[in-house]
């Protein structure tokens, strides 16, 4: 029984639903905005009808609006520099009163950096690290546009530094939006690339942050106003309700990019996993997928997918309770808790291959000798591999890397 000690934070106001992005016009005008400066990328606005439509929706209120289309993946600290510019030279800037984000979690975490930025002024290395912030940030809005990243909802924006491949955050509660727009509809044009990686992505959060550290053992670091705290009852609730849904839906919204019921399904599937990781916090899988995003390139829901199975097997010995309820909650059934558990791993893997994600490390191109450089820069991670369950993390991020590198399970055969 876990012995809660719960911090929770999370966007003021959530919109969730078919449709839902038509109810924003009236609520921002409710709450005061006049004029948004939008940040998305060329695709939004050149092959999408979705930019458009929010500035119809959100002009028959009179709230007026500027574009940035600069966002690309992995956004850098140098085009939040560039972005910066162009918005501070278009002459809008004092217009601005909110920001919007549209797009996959690279936009949003573009926008959250220039929320701060545009305000306070300064570069993006100025904010990075937890709790650098000066004082509350442009608000900002998120209409997330694929189903997996949940940047809509969390305190954090991964940027990646300058002249290098090395991937830093900008933590603060007051970077979480102010209202976050999950709308399915805005998922159907997902292709079935980026619907399998983006879903892997949420079923990665809802599963790290249901087997992570509990909120009792959480090192704060004297933090009075944490990011991330450890797992507790309710970020359990949100996770468990996630990966039933991931497991349910993602296979036929990758197959069935119409599939409404699945589109559906899994934009609560992310909605969920990021209401309990962003509380809770992430540990190994995402620290070993940065690691492996700097020497491969790959993105970062399949570097995620490619290790979840492997730490799941490892976390075996301390949390076969919670693997077995994941494999219950994955359609298995049956009494037998340790074969539950170790069919919560297989199942798991079965899923990253039925979306079209390599399984294996060596099926990503990494070599042996490239292995000790993914511990190592994995451990470096220091946020997440604090929390990790296992302590000291380091003999276990070695075994977790060698099993992902051959493929062995225990529950089943190698990859």
């Amino acid at each position: 029984m876990l012995n809660d000690r719960l911090f929770y934070c999370a966007p003021s106001r959530i919109l969730a639903g078919n449709g839902v992005r038509r109810d924003l016009g009236p609520l921002l005008a409710r709450l005061g905005y006049r004029h948004g400066l939008i940040v998305t990328d060329r695709f939004f606005t050149e092959r999408s009808p979705i930019v458009t439509e929010i500035q119809a929706i959100l002009g028959e209120q009179g709230i007026g609006t500027t574009v940035s289309a600069e966002g690309e993946p992995d956004p850098s600290v140098d085009l939040c520099v560039r972005v910066q510019e162009q918005v501070t030279a278009g002459g809008d800037l004092e217009r601005i009163d909110h920001v919007i984000a549209i797009g996959g979690g690279s936009n949003i975490d573009l926008a959250k950096v220039l929320t701060l930025t545009l305000k306070f002024g300064g570069a993006p290395e100025d904010f990075i690290g937890e709790g650098k912030i000066p004082g509350k940030p442009l608000p900002l809005i998120a209409i997330p546009t694929t189903s997996g990243t949940g940047s809509e909802i969390t305190a954090g924006a991964i940027l990646i530094k300058r002249d290098s491949d090395t991937k830093v955050a900008v933590l603060a509660n007051d970077l979480r939006p102010v209202v976050a727009v999950v709308d399915p509809e805005l998922t159907l044009s997902c292709p079935p690339r980026v619907t399998g990686d983006a879903g892997l992505d949420a079923l990665t959060h809802a599963v790290e942050s249901y087997l992570t550290m509990d909120s009792e053992h959480f090192d704060r670091q004297g933090e009075a106003d944490p990011a991330y705290s450890g797992r507790n009852h309710m970020t359990m609730l949100f996770a468990a309700e996630s990966i039933r849904l991931c497991f349910r839906h993602l296979g036929t919204a990758y197959r069935d990019g119409a599939d409404r019921e699945a589109r559906t399904g899994m934009a609560y599937a992310s909605l969920y996993a990021s209401l309990s990781y962003a509380s809770a916090g992430l540990n190994a899988v995402h620290g070993l997928a940065y690691a492996l995003a700097g020497l491969t390139h790959a993105t970062h829901g399949s570097t995620n997918a490619v290790f979840l199975p492997y730490v799941m097997e490892e976390l075996l010995p301390i949390r076969q309770r919670e693997l077995a309820e994941i494999a219950r909650m994955a359609g298995e059934s049956g009494d037998d808790e340790a074969a539950l558990a170790r069919r919560a791993v297989v199942r798991t893997r079965e899923l990253v291959a039925e979306v079209g994600i390599p399984t294996t490390l060596a099926a990503f191109g990494v070599k042996a000798d490239d292995l000790p450089a993914l511990v190592r820069n994995g451990l470096n991670v220091t946020r997440l591999t604090k929390a990790f369950p296992i302590q000291p993390a380091g003999e276990a991020y070695a075994r977790i890397v060698d099993d992902a590198f051959t493929g062995r399970l225990s529950g089943g055969t190698a990859a």
